[in-house]
């Protein structure tokens, strides 16, 4: 509280002025003016103190409906973290009442604790199956509701001494080097792609993630759709039992071995190998085409699902159709519980994916994520009315 200044006249009027200063954002205190006249007998100038004093004190309690602080948690994909810290500090920026602290821990853990209900959302790069939306329900009470945020894709990145970036694989070299089958650089499955790159006769050291992973789930998507063999023995999910190799934790984890392992092989979400310089190859498409992962290419998978996006948004666009499209793309979801207690904490996530889905998502290309196709948007933007 700032200081008072008053006068009063042989008439008995006393008037002034009190400021009052409180926070409103970082170290700025913004000030408050009470201004006050009033007349008075012998006894009330006695007690104007008295009075001044109450003013402050009402005063003081105007600021704390300005101040008050949302805070919501959330958990899940690491996929998606460098947009999404981005997104929660810039939303932060112009909601300063609301903070978002999320903790990337990979899709398999964030959909364990929003099931729990130890956080507020989840957030996944594979949607949450028939088995784990019935499990939530269960547990929570009401249903849970896949929003997605952006656009991303899976790289198959490498290690081998002498060979730059751009190495070209099919989709039978990808799953016979992860099913263990291919397990020299110049194996023919390999060669045959890359003519005139002279490739060692090095073992293929293969890296996966070791925990719960929508980016694993993305991988094994797209594997289990190529090859027979690996549908079976395998299958898709944000863990699964690998016939080969090393695991790491993260993204980060992933993209560190390989760089410290020479021939080593591995996966990780785009973002991560432009980050780390980390040397990453071309896919063979559907079409024959060998196409690098890029805003254009995973734009080009999505088209197709942009037209018939399913009411509850769980879709994989992994092997999409186009010459253009990237085969390892997908989108990445928050996920929602459709029924929020908190009346502050529904506000503060239903206006997050408002903001989200128009502000937000002009951000996402300067980090290697493609936006979401306008058709998506829209029906998202009607979808969010189910929070309740």
């Amino acid at each position: 509280m700032g200081p008072w200044s008053g006068r009063s006249s042989a008439r008995g009027a006393v008037s002034g002025r009190l400021v009052v200063t409180y926070p409103l954002h970082g170290s700025y205190h913004a000030p408050a003016y009470f201004y006050f006249s009033f007349r008075s007998n012998h006894k009330m100038r006695m007690n104007s103190m008295t009075l001044l004093r109450s003013l402050a004190a009402a005063a003081m309690l105007a600021p704390l409906a300005l101040t008050a602080q949302t805070n919501v948690t959330g958990a899940g994909a690491t996929f998606p973290n460098v947009i999404y810290t981005k997104w929660f500090d810039e939303y932060h920026k112009v909601h300063p009442e609301v903070h978002i602290n999320y903790q990337s821990v990979g899709s398999g853990a964030g959909i364990r604790q929003v099931t729990e209900g130890t956080v507020d959302f989840g957030a996944s790069d594979g949607p949450m199956t028939d088995q784990q939306i019935a499990d939530f329900k269960t547990k929570r009470g009401t249903e849970i509701l896949h929003f997605p945020t952006v656009l991303g894709a899976d790289v198959p990145v490498y290690n081998v001494p002498g060979v730059a970036t751009g190495l070209k694989f099919t989709p039978e070299a990808l799953a016979g080097i992860f099913l263990g089958k291919i397990t020299k650089w110049n194996d023919p499955a390999i060669a045959s792609a890359n003519a005139g790159v002279k490739l060692p006769g090095a073992d293929i050291v293969v890296v996966h993630r070791s925990d719960g992973s929508g980016t694993t789930y993305v991988w094994t998507d797209y594997l289990s759709k190529v090859s027979s063999e690996w549908q079976t023995k395998v299958g898709k999910a944000t863990s699964v039992n690998w016939p080969v190799g090393l695991g790491g934790k993260g993204n980060e984890g992933v993209s560190g071995l390989v760089q410290q392992t020479s021939g080593a092989m591995g996966y990780v979400e785009l973002i991560y190998a432009i980050q780390t310089k980390i040397s990453y190859g071309l896919v063979r498409n559907v079409s024959g085409a060998f196409v690098n992962a890029d805003l254009a290419s995973v734009t080009a998978a999505a088209a197709g699902a942009a037209a018939n996006m399913p009411g509850d948004f769980r879709v994989s666009i992994t092997n999409a159709p186009g010459k253009a499209a990237y085969p390892i793309s997908s989108f990445t979801w928050l996920l929602i519980p459709a029924k929020i207690q908190d009346p502050a904490k529904k506000k503060a996530i239903t206006d997050f994916l408002k903001w989200m889905l128009a502000d937000g998502q002009r951000m996402t290309e300067v980090l290697a994520f493609a936006q979401l196709p306008k058709p998506v948007v829209a029906k998202e933007l009607k979808a969010i009315s189910a929070v309740k």
